[in-house]
Order: structure tokens, then C-alpha cells, then sequence
């Protein structure tokens, strides 16, 4: 279907982005290439020469081309060589992003100035360059992997910057899909559960790619969409959803662990999200509470359990001191200090200043140490705060599936 398009796609070296180039691939497309990537990274993996080799292989025609999508001339150049190699554009694929989890006061100007850049202005321009060559086209799409707008407070409140210069890329979609209704097709595709990548390695620590689907999963979706007339614009579309309706009915090909619980991703409430295997908000206050000959409340017991686990190892794999705002019953200040020799954990402020201070409802604090709700999970559906460290955060993941036995 896709045999002979030409399709741009920014962040195509790796991960979501190489996918769907891959997929297209098959078809006998024309990629263009358009990432940074030229030297190997020390940390991530391919280059656009790699990501080439693999498209070549796959059956398609590649043009890798050098651009950061922050120079707008590098924007252009790239641009120019692909009409004067294919012919022209059919479909742009606005998939460069750049992500920093962090609050307001945590995030650096240098890194706001990055998303906003690469997320916001970068889709923007790519989308303006491409635009009067798409328009040519005779079945034209841009697709920006962007969510839908969910303006509940708790998607703004951890990372306001990175999720202001997500929205940024749906308002792309919003304007330019009324912009260019009936001459282009814009959408935006965002995936249902966390999608095994490089980046998301950095991001969630090891052992983080069992609770994911592969990349596989956005391609399949992306292919889906772009080769559907260009009167199918202005859509949110979530991967999951789409195959669903397109007749898929085997989700556990896109495992990575099949049966594994998955991540929700960023932005989707989970009420929203139907056949989701996580506990609703109501769960929260199942554990405990209903043995009153306990003298001890939860939060209490989790303190006394993991201040009679603690040992010298932990102390010395660990290195780091962890400080809890707990809110609700039995709430406050609470500590698990594994830098001082011995270690040492219970209420009030640690004896050393903290290297982490997470931020939590007891009952969410409870269900984390007893096994119930992954640190990962807490923190990418916004029940979790972490301030500070984030590898020591990571760190205290692994401690706990240790302590998990004992609790």
C-alpha cells in the first residue's frame, strides 16, 4: 500500500521511530531518515546510517539525512534532498521528542528550552517545510506521536514543562487538521501502555521492559492510519484502541513479557482506559484495616518490617537515604536511611539529609511495599512524587522486590 510513497520521518534512528519506518519498509517506501545521529552514541543504540542499512534490508529506499530538528536550516536541507531524491513527500511522521520528568523547580532552563524545541517548535516547523510538498501528494498525512489532551491537573502537576510541550505537538494536530482539512490528513497516535525503548531504559531503570509492548505495536497502528484516506484527519488515536477495531484480537504478540501487567502510559486516565488490569482509585484502602488486634497502623508495620531487614548489604548496594510525605491516615514525614552504616528507617526527618524525598498517600505507600503497586507504576500514573536522585529511586525498586517476601 505504501509501495513508492515518500515518508519523512524525524527521530527515525531508533526506537518508535525506526519502526515505523521498518513497517513501511516492507511496503517498498521511500525514508527519509531525518535525525541526529550520525556518530554512535556511548549509550543508545543505531545512527541514521544503521537505521538505513535495516530499511534497505527490509525492502525500502533510505535517505539518511543529519538534522536536529532545532535548526530549522537543517530542517529545510533535509527537505530539499528528499523532493530532489524521491520526488516528493507523501507523509511526514513528527516523532523527535524529548522528554525530563521532573517539577517546576527541578527542571533546568537548558532542558525546558529542549522540549519545547524539539517537541513543540520542531514538529511545528517540520510540519510547515514539509507542508507545501504534501500538499502535492495524493493521499498526504502528517501523524505526530502526541496524546490526546486530558486536562486533568494530575497530568500537569509532576512535569508541567514536558507535558506542555507534548499538548504542544496535539495542537499542532488540532490547527493543522482544520488548517488542511480535505488536502492533508493530520493525526496524532500516542500508545496505550509504556513501549519498550532505549529512552525509556534510561528513564525507568532495568527490568522496567517486562511491564511493556514493543515498538511493533505504534507501527502497526501508524501503517493503519496512513493508509487511510485523507479524509480521516483531526483524530486522537490510541494504538490499542485502533487495532481493536481494526479486528486485531492477540495484544500479547506486542508483549514484551506476555501476561505481564503493563504500564499505563502518560496522560490516559485509567477509568478512560477500558480492559485495564490496575486497581481503580477505590482500591486504595484494602490493606490492614481489618486486623484491629494489630497495634502497629500500616505505615507503622511497613517501618518496623523494613527496619528489621535492614543489613549491611542493602546499605552498601544502596547508598542513598530516602525521605516519604505521606498523606492520609498516619501520614507525615517517615525515612529509610541505606547510606549510614547499619541503616535505619521510621518516622521523622532522616538523620542525613535526604538523597530522594517521595511523595505519596499512605495507602498508595503501603500497596508499594507490599508488592502491590510497582514504584514505576505509582510514579507514571502520578500517585508518586519523586524529588532528588532519580537512579537512587530506581535503586530502592530493586530493594523492595527483595523485601517484598518479608512484607
Amino acid at each position: 500500500k505504501l509501495a513508492g510513497c515518500t515518508l519523512f520521518i524525524t527521530g527515525a534512528s531508533r526506537g518508535i521511530g525506526k519502526a515505523i519506518a521498518l513497517k513501511a519498509a516492507k511496503d517498498g517506501a521511500n525514508i527519509v531518515i531525518a535525525a541526529k545521529t550520525a556518530e554512535p552514541h556511548p549509550t543508545l543504540p543505531g545512527t541514521i546510517y544503521t537505521a538505513a542499512a535495516e530499511i534497505e534490508a527490509a525492502g525500502g529506499k533510505a535517505l539518511p539525512c543529519v538534522v536536529n530538528v532545532r535548526e530549522e536550516q537543517q530542517i529545510i536541507n533535509a527537505v530539499e534532498k528528499a523532493v530532489k531524491t524521491f520526488g516528493g513527500i507523501d507523509i511526514l511522521v513528527n516523532n523527535a521528542s524529548a522528554i525530563s520528568l521532573t517539577g517546576t523547580l527541578e527542571t533546568e532552563t537548558k532542558k525546558v528550552n529542549l522540549m519545547m524545541d524539539v517537541n513543540v517548535r520542531g514538529t511545528y516547523l517540520t510540519s510547515k517545510t514539509c507542508l507545501p510538498h504534501l500538499r502535492k501528494s495524493r493521499n498526504p498525512h502528517i501523524l505526530n506521536l502526541s496524546p490526546p489532551m486530558n486536562m486533568n491537573p494530575m497530568w500537569f502537576k509532576n512535569h508541567c514543562a514536558y507535558t506542555i510541550s507534548k499538548y504542544g505537538m496535539s495542537m499542532c494536530v488540532l490547527g493543522m487538521a482544520e488548517e488542511f482539512r480535505g488536502e492533508v490528513a493530520v493525526n496524532a497516535l500516542w500508545p496505550k501502555t509504556a513501549i519498550h525503548t532505549a529512552a525509556l531504559d534510561m528513564l525507568g531503570g532495568s527490568g522496567i521492559e517486562k511491564q511493556c509492548r514493543k515498538t511493533d505495536i505504534l507501527a502497526d497502528a501508524a501503517y493503519c492510519i496512513l493508509t487511510k484516506p485523507k479524509s480521516f484527519t483531526g483524530n486522537f488515536v490510541i494504538d490499542e484502541v485502533l487495532l481493536r477495531e481494526e479486528g486485531v484480537k492477540d495484544f500479547d504478540v506486542y508483549a514484551i513479557a506476555p501476561g505481564h501487567p503493563l504500564i499505563p502510559d502518560f496522560f490516559l486516565d485509567e477509568k478512560k482506559l477500558s480492559g485495564s488490569q490496575h486497581e481503580g482509585p477505590g482500591g486504595a484502602k484494602v490493606n490492614g484495616a481489618s486486623a484491629p488486634v494489630k497495634p502497629l497502623s500500616p505505615v507503622a508495620e511497613t517501618f518496623r518490617v523494613i527496619q528489621g531487614a535492614m543489613s549491611e548489604e542493602y546499605v552498601r548496594a544502596t547508598q542513598g537515604v530516602f525521605q516519604f510525605e505521606l498523606s492520609g491516615d498516619d501520614g507525615g514525614t517517615w525515612y529509610i536511611d541505606l547510606k549510614t552504616k547499619g541503616g535505619s528507617a521510621g518516622v521523622g526527618k532522616p538523620p542525613v539529609t535526604a538523597d530522594v524525598v517521595m511523595s505519596m498517600s499512605s495507602a498508595d505507600f503501603v500497596k508499594m511495599f507490599t508488592g502491590k503497586l510497582k514504584p514505576t507504576m505509582a510514579f507514571m500514573s502520578g500517585k508518586l512524587r519523586i524529588k532528588g536522585n532519580m537512579t537512587l529511586a530506581i535503586k530502592l525498586e530493586k530493594m523492595l522486590t527483595q523485601l517484598n517476601s518479608k512484607l
